[in-house]
């Protein structure tokens, strides 16, 4: 069954946890998919754990669609929610509204996400006007990293928490159909989504949100350096990774790949005739 806005909003109605991961290509998307996650977020983290970049902000509108194409390719189930990268929504309603459409009509995307309170509201509010669901995005946002300061926890502070508290108000009135909580107390991160009719998903903000998300690379024991407290790894996909590669390596180098198995036949009288007009 097909997961849409509508669905997600049950399942905060009745409890349900709410499944997100991220992914940024069609076999990990179909994987995922399979797997029966109610929603995949391609996120602009794919600038760090697919292109190598140290943060976000060099992530482009063209780099969201072609990674958010193939993404919708392999998911048939999901909620496929794309973000919008740094300064594609900042400088205007109207290039808001516009990159929107965008990562909808031609990334196939189900929903779109940015980050902001208050401050954006005025965005959100003219998306979802033209018919796009909108993710909303407060906490620990990365594409304010310089702002902040580097990736740090956010609404730890009574003026800080309250802000959170009122900005989460504001974009579910202008229009939010969730909202992503990234790095804040977890006590605060459930206020929030009890004062909330629309889902939570919470990443680095405990578990009293309606649902989680993880970069997936993180999760599979992929990322290489620093990984968030918050991140739990589920699989050690990196480790199968570099024992296959090193396998293959070896089994090349020594000439026991490709076996026989591994490799097509020809008649004899054929190659006998070629052998000899070739001598």
């Amino acid at each position: 069954m097909k997961n849409t806005v509508s669905t997600l909003l049950k399942q905060k109605q009745s409890g349900d946890r709410i499944t997100m991961l991220t992914a940024y290509d069609y076999t990990t998307a179909r994987i995922i998919d399979e797997c029966g996650v109610n929603s995949i977020l391609i996120g602009d983290s794919l600038g760090m754990v697919m292109l190598g970049y140290e943060n976000t902000l060099a992530v482009t509108m063209e780099d969201m669609i072609h990674h958010t194409k193939a993404v919708a390719r392999g998911a048939k189930n999901a909620f496929i929610v794309a973000d919008m990268p740094f300064m594609s929504y900042q400088a205007s309603v109207n290039e808001a509204v516009k990159n929107a459409g965008r990562l909808i009509k031609e990334g196939g995307a189900n929903a779109v996400k940015l980050e902001g309170g208050a401050e954006v509201c005025e965005q959100i509010r003219a998306i979802v006007n033209a018919s796009i669901p909108v993710v909303a995005h407060l906490g620990l946002t990365p594409q304010s990293v310089n702002v902040f300061g580097g990736f740090k926890v956010q609404g730890k502070s009574l003026d800080n928490a309250k802000k959170l508290v009122e900005d989460a108000l504001r974009i579910q009135e202008a229009g939010a159909c969730a909202v992503t909580l990234e790095g804040i107390p977890a006590k605060l991160a459930e206020i929030i989504t009890k004062k909330l009719f629309i889902p939570t998903i919470g990443i680095g903000a405990g578990n009293g949100c309606d649902g989680q998300v993880l970069v997936y690379q993180d999760m599979l024991g992929m990322t290489l350096g620093h990984t968030a407290k918050f991140v739990k790894k589920f699989a050690d996909v990196g480790d199968v990774m570099r024992k296959g590669i090193s396998d293959y390596i070896e089994e090349v180098k020594n000439g026991t790949f490709p076996s026989e198995e591994h490799t097509y036949a020809i008649d004899d009288d054929v190659i006998a005739v070629i052998a000899k007009e070739f001598e």
